[in-house]
């Protein structure tokens, strides 16, 4: 179903005419008002199929799943795909302090739970990790299993050296010149860097990532994301990832996880995957994908996509999986 864009909206770009970008992105917009402003979501497939829960990191927006969603649709699964606020079609509203990641966690709470899910999956990359996992955590008894792609949800292990591009994004006046003016997190990391098989970035792909941050004050959430960045093991993003780690131990040790790791990631290291991951979940199965960076969903999807339905048709019905072993 081709939709043309919702004018009314404010987080739209009257610049943008086309939201599906020539059919990409076909999905029906859909509305969670919060305080600090409205949430975009699609939310597709059956309602009493099991909820996939898609959660994307920075720069990004859902249009980052758009080859998950229609198999996973067609398989008979409910697919929920939201954006951040400051991200995709959600409202961006220019005051950094709306953006920290616990707010961006208490966000997705609310909205997944007015959508009231049980026997969920919950797919995490980049900052999705930390701010979907906190729901995961939060509310166990609503979700099955895990299905990880290349994030950190654990308390740094010691004193992390931060890239110099990263560093000057963290400095006050040249961060947002760099971020906010050039648009530099988009145009350097994602489009240069993030992605192995750049030719895969056609023009809609790209015009895509570009369109929900037209202007130097919407680009106020993609600045706050790295200079919230943990550089060691104290500090209240660290914090949240210790409880998250816990969480999870606690609550998935003995449930389904599967890992897809992109190997040539500048982010997530390999050494992420085996001295965090690995650790908290050690029979995890593992997928490690050499030809693929950051943004594996654009890098590897075809590789990706079979292994979560194979994930999915493989849980227990229900609830059940609560106390089950992972045996895949």
């Amino acid at each position: 179903m081709k939709l043309g864009p919702d004018a009314r909206h404010p987080a739209n770009d009257a610049r943008t005419e086309d939201w599906t970008f020539n059919g990409l992105w076909p999905y029906e917009p859909r509305w969670f008002q919060t305080p600090e402003g409205r949430l975009h979501y699609v939310d597709e497939g059956p309602r009493d199929g099991r909820p996939v829960v898609l959660v994307h990191g920075n720069p990004t927006w859902g249009f980052l799943y758009r080859n998950f969603i229609g198999p996973l649709t067609a398989a008979g699964y409910r697919v929920i795909v939201p954006d951040h606020l400051g991200f995709g079609r959600s409202d961006k509203p220019p005051q950094p302090n709306v953006y920290p990641i616990a707010e961006h966690a208490r966000r997705l709470d609310a909205l997944l739970e007015s959508l009231n899910l049980s026997g969920a999956v919950v797919v995490p990359q980049d900052w999705g990790g930390p701010i979907g996992l906190s729901w995961a955590v939060a509310h166990s008894e609503r979700v099955v299993g895990l299905f990880v792609l290349n994030t950190a949800a654990h308390r740094p292990r010691g004193k992390y050296p931060l890239p110099v591009p990263l560093r000057l994004f963290r400095v006050p006046g040249v961060g947002e010149f760099m971020v906010k003016g050039l648009q530099l997190f988009t145009r350097l990391f994602f489009f240069k860097v993030g992605v192995v098989h750049r030719e895969r970035l056609t023009p809609d792909v790209r015009r895509a990532y570009l369109a929900p941050h037209p202007t130097w004050a919407s680009r106020t959430g993609v600045l706050v994301f790295p200079r919230q960045i943990p550089t060691g093991p104290d500090g209240p993003v660290a914090d949240m990832m210790g409880r998250i780690e816990h969480g999870l131990e606690r609550h998935y040790r003995g449930r389904p996880v599967r890992i897809m790791w992109a190997m040539r990631d500048l982010a997530f290291s390999p050494e992420t995957l085996e001295g965090m991951w690995l650790q908290t979940f050690p029979d995890a199965e593992v997928t490690r994908i050499e030809d693929a960076g950051h943004f594996l969903q654009e890098d590897a999807h075809e590789a990706i996509v079979p292994e979560l339905l194979r994930f999915l048709a493989a849980l227990p019905d229900g609830l059940a999986a609560k106390k089950s072993v992972r045996t895949g």
